[in-house]
């Protein structure tokens, strides 16, 4: 069988419903597909960075246009990978604004990232915001029919692409999409019009990434915009997220969380050995400074300090210039 899964990009194969691309009968989409899209029902891919790697080499080889798309909320601690691979032109897409704070500017967003690119522009795919602005800048900056687009796991990029095909062309969206990781296993190749075909890639895995945990993806992510929330720090105290993460914080400072507002918090000011099981993490902050916590959020850090962090095991931590300040 030489066809594809037009929704993960997976040659379909009959032989073993073991192996990825199992398809019963004369079907265009794999049964794993299949399963995520009509129950939920999730199946770990076997696809590793390896192979994501190959991918850039190859795109290497054309002179094509690449969209490089970054999850706003869940910026990730470099995008090194990508600038080194490729000698393409690159326009930097930041999507899912919508969970960020609307107060703060596009313009400030736009900034922040300071990576070689011909040009970028925000996005939301769930609000459908600023794609005429996008659909502009792919058709200005192409080089041939192909635009190849690229990034993180669980950035959004074939949710973007399903509303490029939605907004412009006569065809429905076909994309497999879901909150998990590694949903799209292979190119995929969607023909806008006669003048441009974009293909989906999968996602770079992000180690470390608390969202590679599938069973806590849906606890995790916001699904609508976050509302901050700001603590004066004026005695030693304790914050637990859930039974995800414990701060500890024991100096005045002014600190603010953008995490899923769903999630529980408590501030603790006594002794205690709640989550101290977790793994620790002791960080020197600078002024106005993030930690970031992958896939869970960020805790905004006014004053320099050194913080004390209990997290899952393997879930990277890290510093960076406050995004929102």
């Amino acid at each position: 069988m030489n066809k594809k899964c037009l929704g993960c990009g997976i040659n379909l194969q009959t032989d073993s419903k073991n192996r990825e691309g199992y398809v019963i009968g004369e079907h265009d989409i794999c049964e794993r597909c299949h399963r995520l899209k009509n129950y939920g029902d999730y199946q770990v891919s076997t696809k590793n960075n390896s192979d994501f790697i190959n991918i850039l080499n190859q795109i290497n080889q054309t002179k094509s246009l690449v969209v490089l798309v970054v999850d706003l909320f869940d910026l990730k601690e470099n995008y090194d990978l990508f600038i080194n691979h490729l000698q393409n032109p690159i326009l930097l897409v930041m999507t899912k604004r919508d969970l960020l704070p609307r107060s703060y500017s596009d313009t400030k967003l736009l900034s922040y990232l300071d990576l070689k690119c011909v040009d970028k522009v925000i996005v939301s795919s769930k609000k459908n915001y600023n794609f005429d602005s996008l659909i502009e800048k792919i058709r200005k900056y192409q080089t041939d029919k192909q635009v190849y687009v690229v990034g993180y796991t669980n950035d959004g990029k074939s949710t973007l692409i399903n509303k490029l095909i939605y907004n412009y062309s006569d065809t429905l969206p076909t994309i497999t999409t879901s909150h998990l990781p590694s949903t799209t296993l292979n190119n995929i190749e969607i023909k806008l019009d006669d003048d441009l075909v974009m293909i989906d890639t999968p996602g770079l895995l992000d180690e470390g990434n608390i969202e590679n945990n599938f069973d806590l993806i849906k606890t995790v992510l916001p699904q609508k915009e976050i509302k901050p929330l700001t603590y004066q720090i004026k005695v030693k105290q304790t914050f637990l997220i859930n039974d995800l993460v414990r701060l500890d914080i024991d100096r005045d400072n002014n600190i603010t969380f953008y995490i899923n507002n769903s999630l529980k918090m408590e501030r603790l000011y006594k002794e205690n050995t709640h989550l101290k099981n977790l793994e620790k993490h002791v960080i020197d902050v600078q002024n106005n400074s993030d930690i970031v916590i992958s896939g869970l959020g960020f805790i905004r850090i006014k004053k320099a300090c050194q913080i004390t962090i209990y997290t899952l095991k393997g879930v990277k931590v890290f510093t960076r210039k406050a995004l929102i300040s």
